[in-house]
């Protein structure tokens, strides 16, 4: 095992139909693999149970940590159904969103919609954009629950596709009564992340983060929304990272701006010590092709360099068929991307004064690291914070952050450059100062027993004070193997 070809970044990939059997989970972790997304948007409680109960089976017989992020539906705002499942709209035609329909009685002439406030939210003037963008309907009139629209450009239709208007404004609370349940079925099976769906705000985070009572899960913002653009700065503060779900996002303020939002949040998430998730259509083509374009070989290269914390499959492993290509595709793209100087560099919060002793202690340690020559760091953690803290800064260094608990494994799992793994030892000494130095000597010969450094190579380890208390990271030390 070779210390400078661990990936720092991280694969996140949706379960589905193509992944959801053992053998091929399996392949997927051995070709690295770091967290699954399971989608609330499908399946029943009993589905979501089996399938994480599966993926952990299947983790600890490959020994390794994968952690679960259950991501909520959030609001329908969709068209219902068609008589025949699908239509062709023609330029110029006259079409009807009715939210009083029969949800099954769509044809040329108009469909029903299950975001039953549309016609309070859109105007005269307005542009829909349905199915990602491929349909756009400028509204005409407005005349009780019927939206009124002339087809700007046309094409097929089917069943459930997505509405999106363009510069944002629909009022569509984030949580819905579905997600409400989902997040007690998403605590009750002990996830790591719980993500949600068309946040518009800090206060909608907030609100969120007041329904989940297990502080052990972390809450993810899917920024998707014009709204969630302008609020951003609020949003992060109120979340533990945020998912860049370029989709819907496009949609709503044009994919000509996504690049530059993305490296701006990236940005941002990253100096308030949040971790991001760079999702939607990463790899769109291997759906269907056992290989990817030069475009998405370059979109995921550049999502890294952009520093984000984990990339995130779709449909690529939930319904592909090389979900297990496409991940070892991903991981050679990352890690050649990440070679290059621009992974390496750091100026975060050089600057900045820290209000927690262990978050300075995070900074200097990897100050230390990259200044003089260590192999790797160590990082002796309860929670996983100070694992977080150190991968905030841009370095080539793998961080091991040990723990004794189980939970703040599947945590660390999204956090880049992290390598999680479960250190649980019960030394029993004469004094206290015996017990931490005995516990480093521990770690140090835990970390040489893995095969991954040399005689004479140089490891930084982080410890606290207090073994077995959270919050307590205050000293560092610097070992020879």
């Amino acid at each position: 095992m070779d210390n400078k070809r661990l990936r720092r970044t991280k694969i996140l990939a949706t379960l589905g139909p193509a992944s959801d059997n053992e053998e091929t989970l399996r392949q997927m972790i051995r070709a690295g693999l770091n967290a699954v997304r399971c989608n609330f948007s499908h399946g029943s409680e009993q589905d979501h149970q089996e399938r994480i109960e599966r993926i952990r089976k299947v983790a600890e017989e490959e020994g390794a940590v994968v952690g679960i992020v259950a991501d909520l539906q959030g609001p329908k705002i969709r068209v219902a159904r068609f008589k025949q499942g699908k239509i062709n709209l023609e330029n110029g035609a006259d079409f009807i969103l009715d939210a009083q329909m029969d949800i099954e009685a769509g044809d040329e002439k108009g469909v029903g919609i299950d975001y039953k406030e549309l016609p309070q939210d859109v105007a005269p003037g307005d542009i829909l954009l349905l199915n990602d963008g491929a349909i756009e309907l400028k509204v005409k009139q407005v005349s009780g629950s019927q939206v009124h629209t002339e087809v700007a450009q046309g094409g097929v239709l089917s069943n459930n596709k997505g509405i999106n208007k363009v510069g944002g404004g629909l009022t569509a609370p984030a949580l819905t009564a579905k997600d409400k349940k989902d997040i007690k079925t998403a605590m009750r099976l002990e996830v790591d992340y719980i993500a949600v769906s068309f946040p518009r705000d800090g206060e909608d985070m907030q609100y969120a983060r007041s329904l989940v009572s297990d502080r052990h899960i972390k809450i993810i913002a899917k920024v998707e929304r014009v709204e969630a653009v302008e609020n951003i700065d609020a949003i992060i503060d109120k979340s533990d990272g945020i998912m860049i779900a370029r989709g819907d996002l496009a949609v709503e303020i044009g994919n000509e701006h996504v690049p530059g939002v993305q490296k701006s949040f990236i940005e941002k998430a990253r100096s308030a010590n949040k971790i991001t998730i760079t999702a939607t259509q990463m790899m769109e083509s291997m759906i269907e092709n056992p290989s990817p374009t030069r475009a998405e070989v370059s979109d995921v290269a550049n999502a890294v360099l952009d520093g984000t914390d984990a990339v995130m499959l779709s449909a690529e492993t939930a319904v592909g068929k090389f979900p297990v290509r496409v991940i070892e595709s991903i991981d050679r793209i990352a890690k050649a991307s990440e070679q290059h100087p621009l992974a390496h560099r750091s100026n975060h919060r050089l600057e900045s004064t820290f209000h927690q002793v262990d978050e300075a202690i995070a900074m200097a340690t990897m100050y230390t690291a990259n200044h003089c020559n260590a192999r790797l760091i160590v990082a002796l953690t309860e929670t996983g914070s100070t694992a977080l803290w150190m991968s905030r800064i841009r370095s080539h260094l793998p961080i091991f952050g040990l723990t004794p608990n189980k939970r703040s494994l599947g945590r660390m799992s999204l956090y880049r450059g992290v390598e999680p793994k479960l250190f649980v030892q019960d030394v029993k000494t004469a004094s206290h100062a015996e017990h931490k130095e005995q516990i480093n000597f521990l770690a140090v010969d835990y970390i040489k027993e893995l095969g991954i450094m040399d005689p004479g190579e140089l490891l930084i380890l982080t410890h606290g004070e207090h073994v077995h208390r959270k919050g307590g990271t205050n000293s560092m030390k610097v070992y020879r193997a």
